[in-house]
């Protein structure tokens, strides 16, 4: 890997280029992963609403 690449600075798009271009040596990229902090318990649930969506809504309503 090289000294300037720091696998904290990079997210799953960018390290895969540099993991396919042999800037990134993926032991190292699995060996940060690894490390990471596993933060599902702290997740908030995302709820959206389109446009799509209400004029669905409208036509149950019928």
């Amino acid at each position: 890997m090289s000294d300037t690449t720091n696998p904290r600075h990079l997210d799953k798009r960018t390290a895969e280029r540099y993991i396919r271009s042999g800037q990134l040596d993926e032991k190292a990229w699995e060996k940060h992963l690894k490390s990471l902090p596993d933060l599902a318990d702290k997740a908030a649930p995302v709820e959206t609403v389109t446009e799509e969506d209400e004029a669905f809504d409208d036509e149950d309503e019928e």
